[in-house]
């Protein structure tokens, strides 16, 4: 038997591992380990009041914190019959934007890019590439700013609450976060060139599945009450069991997912397979300029649908900015109409499709349900990791160039796990 250790990974949130064991050339097994422990976060919701709900699962994460607590209103909200002003949806919408801009750009220019540049770390490629990781920070810095404003602070933010916002930001502010975002489009095309410009292998290529919301109005968001399969298929969101029939792994803390027995993947590459088209502006010319069959059977891409995103919400900004203040009064927050209930909130994270689903009794959280994006992937992301080991270990590959390629592919997901780093395993046995 032979055991190889390899240094920690960084570059991906969260304590996890690859475990790769071969025998020659034939592969024994291949894992995405997830190693962190249980969370316990909906037994810790149940006999809670809903706004403590939404400022407890907001913490599971502080990279998607409010993404949990947008879905987390959405569900509650549901179950206690409140429908919110669009005053309210608006600015919900824009601290969206802010999040999925500072995760895209964190992820992209600083997990990612490395791997195919030929860096150990972001860091490293400063001196050749300066002037891109400085405007990456930049772009991240306006997306913290963005979450701080919208939410009240850059992490686990309580300005939004069930009903509505505790305070709304002043025009002033808005209209400058306006301003930054369009001086920010032209790095955020940019980007997208140098990240369609990478070379992507193809041997490990496959089919899979994709899911998203469905936002309707034949538009591009990232908000639904219907999920959107690459089947054809669109299903209630209340429907989610059925989609997601969640299970456990022996060797990870994270519940695994399989739809129709099969996996599936979530996220940027989802979101822009079934609903690219719906895509405009500058956005959208980006995506029928790059896109192509490949997306459909490699998830490196992505990075490509996760830059591509980014020039996406930067333009939506100045819209959403301007839907805000149509409104120039500010709504209190609308009460519940009653106090049991039950409701499913799903909202696009970063990551891919997050559902909160509840039940309300008595103005109390009596049942808690949260499926999360990465989980929803963890097939996928093994799948594609074995095919490319076997494929690699025909051709005689080295221990190193296997271990970057299953790298590559996981940090392609871009697997949300907390922020730690993962160790990598590979263990070859050999038969002589």
């Amino acid at each position: 038997m032979r055991e190889i250790l390899v240094e920690p990974l960084a570059r991906v949130e969260g304590d996890g591992g690859i475990t790769i064991r071969a025998e020659g050339k034939k592969v024994h097994e291949v894992r995405f380990d997830i190693l962190e422990g249980t969370r316990l976060v909906e037994t810790l919701v149940i006999g809670k009041t809903p706004e403590e709900d939404v400022s407890i699962t907001c913490r599971i994460c502080a990279i998607c914190t409010l993404s949990h607590r947008y879905a987390a209103l959405r569900g509650l909200e549901k179950a206690l019959g409140i429908e919110v002003p669009p005053k309210v949806q608006a600015l919900r919408s824009l601290m969206h934007l802010g999040e999925l801009l500072e995760s895209h750009s964190l992820h992209v220019f600083l997990l990612a890019l490395p791997d195919f540049l030929g860096y150990p770390n972001a860091v490293a490629m400063a001196e050749k590439y300066g002037p891109e990781v400085v405007q990456a920070l930049a772009l991240k810095k306006f997306a913290n700013h963005v979450m701080t404003v919208t939410s009240g602070r850059m992490i686990h933010g309580e300005n939004p609450t069930v009903g509505g916002f505790g305070k709304y930001p002043e025009k002033d502010i808005l209209l400058d976060i306006a301003r930054q975002a369009q001086a920010m489009i032209p790095f955020a095309e940019k980007a997208v060139g140098l990240i369609a410009g990478l070379s992507v292998p193809d041997y490990f290529e496959d089919d899979t599945v994709f899911m998203c919301c469905e936002p309707g109005d034949d538009g591009f968001g990232l908000m639904g009450d219907r999920i959107r399969i690459s089947d054809g298929k669109v299903v209630d969101a209340k429907e989610y069991r059925t989609l997601t029939n969640e299970k456990f792994s022996p060797h990870s803390a994270a519940k695994h997912c399989l739809y129709q027995g099969k996996p599936y993947t979530v996220g940027a590459i989802a979101r822009c397979n079934n609903l690219g088209e719906r895509m405009n502006g500058l956005a959208g010319k980006l995506f029928k300029k790059h896109w192509n069959k490949r997306w459909l059977r490699n998830p490196v891409f992505n990075n490509l649908a996760q830059a591509i995103e980014m020039v996406w919400a930067l333009e939506q900004v100045s819209k959403t900015v301007d839907a805000v203040l149509q409104y120039p009064d500010d709504p209190p927050i609308v009460k519940p109409t009653r106090q049991s209930g039950e409701g499913v909130g799903s909202v696009e994270a970063p990551r891919g499709t997050l559902y909160h689903a509840y039940r309300i009794q008595d103005g109390l959280v009596a049942e808690a349900n949260l499926i999360i994006p990465t989980g929803q992937s963890l097939e996928d992301i093994e799948k594609y990791m074995r095919k490319a080991v076997e494929i690699l270990l025909s051709q005689g590959a080295d221990d190193s160039a296997i271990r970057l390629q299953a790298e590559i592919i996981v940090r392609a997901f871009d697997p949300c796990i907390s922020c730690s780093t993962h160790m990598v395993r590979f263990e070859r046995h050999d038969p002589r």
